[in-house]
């Protein structure tokens, strides 16, 4: 089993069209709307060309644009199918879902949007209401064969560094609750927390703490330090490692030389640190599938 997760930057459908890899309405206008479609064709081919045999998305609006992008995108670069997909509504406001597209029938389907901390027995910062929903997006939780699947999106570290830290550990900490909810021994379960955690790269006092190792291993840490990273702020120029694969100390083990590919090739040419493979149409900042790339990890015979 092939496993992806690619935070696919606002992909909105409205007006009979997608909006492209661009950030809410920042860049709108003619200038930005004209790579639109592009940047969706390019994000449709990095998925067909890593083929994976289910993948977690983020910053997917809703089922409809979802639905809209498989069936009109993924139709035009290749023959890849996932007749089983789902986007529940979360709690970000903008409609940034999580959402699981998979050629393997997903069983055991659940959001936690509604799950509050109290929920949980979480503790809370002070300014932080207790009885309000702890997932900034939600944790969408499914089952493709043996393995269980924990698609996460956390709280991004703006506009207060410091605060959004806090919300961070908190959402770790609940997904944390579930998979002990859910597993009487975790260790020794199959499952895979993955998506967009949000912590900045390699950090010394990470956010996530609460899911990494002893808990789980981090698969992207068999990689070089240098071949970690999965995103480019091109604002900034910043570098980071948001995405995640957190696999159960069961599903690491049986699997010692499962490692990630990131794929890069539909990341715009700003992103110079990148040295390898681009597809042809992708541009200096766009057209381009995201400000992420795309990692995949293989799991033989699951």
């Amino acid at each position: 089993m092939r496993v992806a997760t690619f935070n696919m930057q606002n992909l909105r459908l409205r007006g009979g069209q997608l909006d492209g890899a661009r950030d809410a309405d920042v860049e709108a206008g003619p200038e930005a709307t004209r790579h639109d479609t592009a940047d969706r064709l390019l994000g449709a081919r990095l998925i067909a060309d890593a083929a994976p045999d289910v993948i977690a998305l983020q910053e997917v609006f809703d089922r409809a644009a979802l639905d809209f992008f498989h069936d009109r995108m993924l139709a035009r670069v290749g023959s890849v199918r996932y007749p089983h997909r789902v986007c529940l509504p979360g709690n970000d406001g903008r409609g940034q879902d999580v959402a699981l597209m998979s050629r393997r029938p997903l069983a055991q389907v659940h959001g936690h949007a509604d799950v509050t901390p109290r929920d949980l027995g979480l503790e809370t910062p002070r300014w932080m209401d207790p009885t309000r929903p702890v997932f900034r997006r939600d944790c969408l939780t499914a089952r493709a064969g043996p393995l269980t699947l924990f698609v996460c999106h956390f709280k991004a570290p703006y506009p207060r560094a410091r605060k959004a830290w806090k919300v961070r550990r908190v959402e770790a900490q609940a997904v944390r609750r579930l998979v002990e909810a859910r597993f009487p021994d975790p260790a020794a379960a199959l499952w895979l927390v993955l998506g967009d955690l949000n912590d900045p790269l390699d950090s010394a006092d990470p956010a996530i703490a609460p899911l990494l190792p002893p808990f789980s291993v981090d698969l992207l840490a068999r990689l070089p330090p240098g071949e970690r990273w999965s995103w480019h702020d091109a604002e900034s120029g910043q570098y980071g490692r948001p995405d995640a694969l957190l696999a159960s100390p069961a599903l690491a083990g049986r699997f010692p030389g499962a490692r990630p590919r990131l794929h890069r090739a539909a990341l715009g040419h700003e992103a110079r640190r990148h040295a390898g493979h681009r597809f042809a149409a992708t541009g200096w900042h766009r057209p381009h599938a995201s400000d992420h790339a795309l990692l995949a990890v293989d799991f033989p015979g699951l």
